[in-house]
């Protein structure tokens, strides 16, 4: 056998004493799991896998660790360099939707996405804009046609990379019906496109991921939308385009959220799947143009500022991911119309990964790295399945019945985390802050249309419990702090204010310190309440207390509990109604 070229051999990166094998991993990992008792002494060390992977919304186990020998994506993103930094204007105000476009522009965004509907100035909007160096792409629901009329009539030449934004699948599912004449409608903005040298179509994957899709399902959507556009503009009796014609003229818009590797791989998976719908129509380039956006669901209007850190970590995935634009929403979007702070931030992140982090200098970084390689390969097996799932369900008209309903069945599981705090949303579900001023904005539609992640949780925020309730520490406050932040935190993310007790040495000092409130909650150690938890309950019972609460596991002495896994919304709607909220 002829051996390779020195410059194709493998490099070296470790030492042979520093190379481990897999069963030296796991022996390695068992033992510090039998050491926390999630692994019983007897249980075999490759059940390491079973304790330490996790399952996506989509049902995909994510391994603690990546292994060779998996499938390499077989499309890979070819962008090395600066990614098109894009803005959202979306201010119903021509004037100031053009001072926030040239602001945004002479800050460093590359190009726009630019909301509209019929009755929108757009010669007013863009006044300014070099349109021949600036990118636009137009997002118009309502007055669709009447809009791109008026764009392309603006003059000058305009930038290859606009899109006059058509998506009349998307707003299916954002609640609008569907047009009867839409597919006319959008082949005849096809070749007002084609004839302006732009593109037309927008397959807006968002539409499904603001609703609460998982990852599996906003790529089904998007490739199914995207083929469906393709059938339209190809068909003899009105289309004429070629495949490659066709696929030229669609963008594909896809959410970016904080979870960083299931974003580069739902990125990377993207294009395995478009690829393979081009290649099966006969197309000779398979190509797909990916405008990336940060999540809105993920955002909270609560403790906003952790926003910019889920936006700066939804940009970076998208970058590696290989999007060719990247929207960063700004991190007070869902308290309203952001401000000029929030635009300014949001634009700053991709200058930040781009000229600072040099994110964006190696096409494709994550490629090869078996953990983000069989990640995307899963997700694209599970988007080609819920694609093949909507081409049956499509096989008439466009009908998103059953697909809302499965996005409904995601959102009920992710629900249940978010309830149990199993995936926490730091400001909201974790770490509260009871004391905060939230920023005022004015009302935006945009950010009312999601279904944010933690929307449960912000309601109870939203009206604070009347009364709050007692933390009856027990103890020193060595002994007693890590039960009482627990609870202390807990109640706070339902809106319920704590009375602390503080330290103290048996029920008399309790019996003190109440003020009547309805609701107490014992915090302690565990020998605290086995030594006088019993006493500190009858106590603070006899004073007045109606709703006696422990922090650990239930006694018989307490009505209720609260432990690390408790169904924490259940529990807070509770103690709310106890007191009366």
């Amino acid at each position: 056998m002829t051996e390779a070229p020195a410059e194709q051999q493998p490099v070296a990166l470790a030492r042979p004493e520093d190379e481990h094998s897999q069963a030296e991993w796991e022996a390695a990992a068992a033992a510090v799991l039998r050491k926390t008792r999630k692994l019983g002494e007897d249980d075999p060390d490759s059940l390491v896998w079973d304790k330490l992977g996790r399952a996506t919304l989509d049902g995909i186990t994510v391994t603690p660790l990546g292994l060779p020998g998996g499938d390499v994506a077989a499309v890979r993103p070819t962008r090395a360099g600066a990614w098109d930094i894009r803005s959202l204007i979306d201010d119903p105000e021509p004037k100031l939707a053009n001072e926030a476009a040239l602001v945004d522009l002479e800050g460093g965004v590359t190009s726009l996405w630019l909301a509209a509907d019929e009755g929108c100035d757009l010669a007013a909007v863009l006044t300014g804009v070099l349109l021949d160096l600036a990118p636009v792409v137009l997002d118009a629901p309502v007055g669709t046609a009447a809009v791109a009329e008026a764009f392309l009539a603006l003059p000058g030449v305009k930038h290859a990379d606009s899109n006059l934004g058509v998506d009349p699948i998307g707003q299916v599912l954002r609640g609008r019906p569907l047009a009867g004449d839409a597919v006319d409608q959008v082949q005849t903005l096809a070749r007002w496109a084609w004839q302006a040298d732009i593109r037309a179509i927008v397959v807006d994957a968002t539409a499904a991921h603001d609703l609460g899709a998982s990852d599996a399902q906003e790529l089904g959507w998007a490739i199914a939308a995207g083929t469906a556009y393709l059938r339209w503009l190809t068909a003899e009796d009105g289309g004429g385009f070629s495949v490659d014609e066709a696929a030229g003229l669609i963008d594909f818009r896809l959410a970016a959220t904080d979870e960083q590797f299931p974003t580069i791989a739902k990125l990377r998976a993207a294009r395995t799947l478009w690829a393979s719908v081009l290649d099966h129509s006969g197309a000779s380039s398979t190509r797909m143009r990916i405008h990336a956006t940060t999540s809105r669901p993920s955002f909270s209007k609560y403790d906003p500022y952790v926003n910019m850190l889920r936006g700066t970590v939804a940009a970076f995935a998208a970058g590696v991911g290989g999007a060719d634009s990247i929207t960063v929403l700004p991190f007070d979007s869902a308290n309203g119309r952001p401000q000029a702070f929030g635009r300014r931030i949001a634009r700053n992140v991709s200058h930040l990964l781009i000229d600072e982090s040099h994110v964006a200098v190696v096409a494709d970084p994550a490629g090869g790295a078996y953990a983000v390689e069989q990640l995307t390969g899963d997700l694209a097996v599970a988007g080609w399945s819920e694609f093949q799932r909507l081409e049956a369900e499509w096989a008439g008209d466009v009908d998103v019945t059953a697909f809302r309903a499965r996005i409904e069945e995601v959102v009920a599981k992710r629900e249940r985390a978010i309830a149990k705090r199993s995936r926490p949303l730091t400001g909201l579900t974790e770490f509260p802050n009871l004391a905060e001023e939230l920023p005022q904005r004015d009302p935006d539609p945009r950010a009312d249309s999601v279904r944010r992640y933690g929307a449960s949780f912000e309601a109870l925020r939203d009206e604070p419990a009347g009364q709050p309730v007692f933390l009856a520490t027990l103890g020193p406050i060595a002994h007693h702090t890590a039960r009482a932040t627990f609870a202390a935190n807990l109640l706070a993310t339902g809106g319920i204010a704590v009375d602390l007790a503080g330290a103290t040495s048996g029920a008399s000092d309790l019996v003190a310190a109440y003020a009547g409130q309805s609701v107490v909650m014992l915090a302690g150690s565990d020998r605290a309440y086995e030594e006088w938890g019993a006493d500190a309950a009858a106590a603070l019972r006899e004073a007045g207390a109606r709703h006696v609460i422990i922090a650990g596991k239930q006694v018989d002495y307490a009505d209720a509990s609260a432990a690390m896994g408790v169904d924490a919304l259940d529990f807070l709607t509770t103690v709310r109604k106890e007191l009366g909220a």
